[in-house]
């Protein structure tokens, strides 16, 4: 619970409260009684997080995950969300490596949502299918390639047009070593930056010996990192302790890397976000206030 609590940012009276009062989220159990949280546990968590922050109360955020509406295939076109939808389209263009379709998707829906939205419910659900399709050997390298290469140019797109006059605090933002899939860090980097961040971003595979003397260098607050795989047990062990006492300022690890490792990840100083963008942008500014 403690762990889960430091992923979401949610504290473990809380989670305790929805688990008895509410019945919204049931970790199973160890035969001592320990509460064991998957990865949808933790998922579950940060879209109630998102459902109350958008102004539902908790017994219509109780009502909603508990008794959810499952429409038959065949009936999918009626759902009044377009997402399902759109997420298709995109898989669809992906696997015939349509450029043109994908492009003329992802400018429709632009002009239709927010960016966050479109973040949210498009472009993270999209990563995440290609990436089961992988591990389930239906899809191919070249499918991640292939979407990885159109939203870089996209998202790079984006980043070097943002609003340069941001005042906030200053985060120096990269991937693990050996960690090259960028987009969620991206994705992560953009997210803050509409949060009043200022972003000094290196992209994959950083080794973490470089990390501190940049930071200084740029006059960067905190050290942002993402990974989607285990690291290696120095990293956790050694580099990740030495990077904290060199750099003197906060050291966060987000992606999948900090669900799988975070006991390690906390024992090193460090704190882990977990995967949810939003979620993890609230979780460094709580850690910002509470160094004040």
């Amino acid at each position: 619970m403690r762990t889960v609590s430091a992923i979401t940012g949610v504290n473990p009276v809380t989670l305790r409260a929805w688990e008895r009062r509410y019945g919204l989220i049931m970790p199973a159990r160890t035969p001592k009684g320990h509460r064991l949280y998957s990865q949808k546990d933790i998922e579950l968590v940060n879209r109630i997080v998102r459902l109350l922050d958008g102004g539902i109360s908790i017994s219509q955020v109780s009502h909603s995950i508990a008794a959810p509406v499952v429409e038959p295939a065949e009936n999918r076109q009626q759902d009044t969300s377009p997402w399902l939808a759109y997420q298709e389209r995109a898989i669809d263009a992906i696997l015939r490596f349509d450029e043109n379709h994908l492009d003329t998707l992802y400018n429709q829906v632009l002009a239709l949502y927010p960016i966050d939205i479109v973040t949210e419910d498009l472009l993270i659900p999209v990563l995440f299918t290609l990436g089961k399709r992988w591990e389930n050997t239906e899809g191919s390298i070249s499918e991640e390639h292939f979407f990885g290469a159109f939203m870089r140019n996209k998202l790079g797109a984006r980043f070097h047009h943002r609003h340069k006059k941001t005042t906030g605090k200053k985060l120096l933002v990269c991937c693990l070593p050996g960690e090259h899939h960028e987009i969620g860090v991206m994705l992560f980097s953009l997210a803050a930056h509409d949060h009043g961040y200022r972003i000094v971003y290196l992209g994959p595979n950083m080794p973490l010996r470089e990390l501190a003397l940049t930071a200084r260098r740029a006059g960067c607050d905190a050290i942002v990192l993402s990974g989607s795989v285990i690291p290696q047990d120095d990293l956790l062990t050694r580099e990740l302790p030495r990077l904290l006492n060199q750099a003197d300022c906060p050291v966060f690890i987000g992606g999948s890397s900090s669900v799988r490792c975070s006991a390690a990840i906390e024992r090193a100083g460090t704190l882990p976000l977990g995967t949810d963008i939003r979620s993890s942008i609230k979780r460094i500014g709580q850690a910002f206030e509470d160094l004040q």
